[in-house]
């Protein structure tokens, strides 16, 4: 059994069954507290006093394919063993879940260490990535989802960095650069500027070379840090396959298998629990759009998130990972989520906005009208010189916002 903590308290605990599956069973603090019908751990997991399913929940907080696989092997568990996995890695992990055997409490700063990382050996960290993913060493107790090389850093405050041990909390993450498609860091960061400027993420990213490879540095929008550079907390969130309750591999809506979220599932959550739900579908809008005319094709499932508050309402997450994929002829260049019926960005304009609002029974007026106020201060952005206005982007970005609008 594995006691599952948020925000200093233990709201559940989680088992293994027979069958291998997750089993969470929540603790008596929720059952007396006041989120029925609520979200407490996820919005899959609302409250009940039976056990139920959560291995959707666990898998979501895990890396995906080779990397998983790798962990496994370290962790000397199969790959299959979500259980044996969150066990081992569970207490640095994506938002404020913590995973810890019974008879140990999160907040114990003796058990935390920090490794300083000096320019050679982050270089050459940087450089193993492909072999030992999220640079892993036996006192290393985290987990990042996803299928990019990557790995977990606290910043030291005095521009070095440091490798989290023992649990402790990270405050950056570190991905490298791509073999295959060389610049598609640069291209991420370059996006992030542009959704600051948007007002659609509060993330701070920056490139640093390491080694042979420009790395991005994004800050961890999941960790609250103060003034001296200590996180002081852990921000609650998951993102849209775990409030939905679908595994990982159903991340996108169409392709690989498809099954993942939609536009529509993800206004349903909102439109059910956030506090002012109109407010966030008319954000989400504005996520839509600034996908499409930046030419994310990777805004899929695991990419789109939901903060969990203390009372069990929801909301979009900063954006975080928003990557221009149609500026590499060799990904995929189809959307991972429809809009309005269409499938590719060509097709996804104002129109398209105003028929995915009618599906969420939002005004499609105020859709619109977010959705253009978005386009207009992305172009703004470019005239702000906020990233390179002669770059690959900013040509994008001209192009595809001048469409969306007068289409």
């Amino acid at each position: 059994m594995l006691t599952v903590w948020i925000h200093d308290q233990v709201v559940g605990s989680i088992q293994r069954d027979k069958m291998g599956e997750i089993r969470l069973r929540y603790s008596d603090a929720v059952r007396g507290g006041q989120l029925i019908n609520m979200p407490v751990l996820s919005c899959s997991l609302l409250f009940s006093t039976k056990r139920m399913k959560a291995t959707a929940f666990v898998d979501g907080l895990l890396p995906e394919g080779d990397y998983r696989r790798w962990l496994a092997e370290r962790a000397q568990v199969l790959a299959t063993d979500s259980f044996g996995l969150i066990e081992h890695y569970g207490r640095d992990i994506a938002g404020a879940v913590q995973f810890l055997p019974e008879d140990e409490h999160p907040i114990n700063d003796a058990q935390w260490a920090l490794e300083p990382l000096a320019g050679d050996h982050l270089d050459q960290m940087v450089t193993d990535l492909p072999v030992n993913p999220l640079a892993i060493v036996d006192e290393s107790e985290l987990s990042l989802p996803g299928l990019q090389a990557k790995m977990l850093l606290v910043a030291q405050g005095d521009g070095t960095w440091a490798r989290p041990l023992g649990g402790r909390p990270s405050t950056h993450i570190l991905k490298r650069d791509s073999d295959r498609h060389p610049g598609l860091v640069a291209a991420e960061c370059d996006a992030l500027a542009l959704a600051r400027h948007v007002g659609l993420t509060t993330v701070n990213a920056h490139i640093e070379r390491h080694g042979d490879y420009d790395c991005i540095l994004v800050e961890r929008f999941d960790r609250v840090v103060d003034d001296a550079g200590n996180v002081t907390g852990r921000v609650h969130q998951e993102d849209a396959c775990q409030a939905l309750g679908l595994a990982p591999t159903q991340k996108y809506e169409l392709h690989h298998g498809g099954g993942g979220p939609t536009f529509q599932q993800v206004a349903s959550l909102l439109d059910r629990y956030a506090t002012d739900p109109a407010a966030e579908l008319d954000r989400l809008a504005a996520v839509a759009a600034f996908t499409v005319i930046i030419g994310n094709a990777d805004a899929h499932g695991k990419n789109t998130a939901f903060i969990i508050e203390r009372n069990g309402t929801i909301r979009l997450t900063p954006l975080y990972d928003t990557v221009p994929t149609l500026l590499f002829p060799r990904l995929r260049a189809e959307a991972a989520m429809t809009l309005g019926g269409a499938v590719t960005f060509g097709g996804m304009n104002l129109g398209a906005i105003e028929r995915e609002a009618i599906r969420w029974r939002h005004s499609p007026s105020a859709a619109a009208a977010a959705a253009t106020e978005c386009a207009e201060r992305l172009l703004d952005g470019l005239d702000s010189d906020v990233i390179d206005p002669a770059g690959r982007l900013a040509k994008q970005v001209r192009k595809a916002a001048r469409r969306f609008m007068s289409s």
